[in-house]
């Protein structure tokens, strides 16, 4: 493992922590129309306003044993989840990309993260979110491919963003009631970041949504938990499905060509 990288994935690992903790607002400020910047963050139990030092990522929960310091009231594990996973994403993504794409990358995750914990509570996907993920990711992706002198890969990322994009709208006209608008805009971004690495990274991506989306659909019904026409929100299979042909998707495609 290279010094370098190394070195890198810590600082982006840290720097995740402290976005993941901003994120815990983003989740549940979001969907309630509210702004993320003002009022600071305090106790939805009894209001009082958090203290700096009460509000360090993941060690001020561990610290405060899950409860808040005024009122006593039980702090959600999910806070230290949302930061853990995003600095863990974010320490990931040295290995996976390349330095000159790295912030598209590291927005995406943690966008992705917002949107999956939003996706799970809600079953939507806020255009707030994914509308500017879009932005970012495809034009940050995009001008780092022409800087570094590839006009093929730059077109590839904004036809990926455009193509899965398309694919998903249709699959919403076909079936509304299975694909939601949201999973349509959430496509876009998703497909920027895929296709800027190969088009059989996209195909893996998409591929490996819909697949982890039937084994856990299956599941549920198997374990008496869901119906055939109880609605799964699709976004965290999408985002886990990018994940996983970022992290898988050369070794992937190895194997499916062996078999050929």
């Amino acid at each position: 493992m290279p010094t370098a990288t190394a070195t890198l994935a810590a600082i982006c690992g840290v720097f995740g922590l402290l976005i993941g903790s901003f994120l815990n607002v983003v989740i549940w400020r979001v969907p309630r129309g509210e702004s993320i910047v003002r009022p600071p963050s305090a106790c939805p139990a009894c209001g009082h306003t958090l203290r700096p030092y009460d509000n360090v990522p993941l060690l001020s929960w561990l610290l405060l044993r899950a409860r808040c310091r005024d009122c006593g009231a039980l702090i959600s594990a999910r806070y230290p989840v949302v930061e853990l996973t995003t600095g863990v994403l974010f320490a990931l993504m040295p290995f996976l990309v390349a330095v000159a794409a790295l912030p598209a990358y590291l927005w995406l995750a943690g966008a992705g993260v917002a949107l999956a914990a939003i996706d799970l509570d809600t079953k939507r996907l806020p255009n707030a979110i994914t509308y500017p993920t879009a932005g970012v990711v495809g034009g940050w992706l995009v001008v780092a491919a022409l800087v570094q002198g590839a006009p093929q890969q730059a077109l590839r990322t904004f036809l990926g963003g455009v193509a899965f994009g398309a694919f998903f709208l249709l699959l919403h006209i076909v079936y509304p009631r299975g694909m939601g608008m949201g999973d349509v805009k959430l496509a876009v971004p998703l497909g920027f970041g895929l296709a800027w690495i190969s088009w059989g990274t996209l195909l893996i991506g998409g591929f490996a949504a819909f697949l982890l989306g039937s084994l856990v659909g299956i599941g549920l019904m198997v374990a008496g938990k869901a119906g055939r026409r109880t609605a799964l929100p699709f976004g965290p299979f999408m985002l886990v499905g990018a994940l996983v042909a970022l992290a898988f998707g050369e070794q992937i495609g190895d194997w499916y060509a062996s078999l050929l």
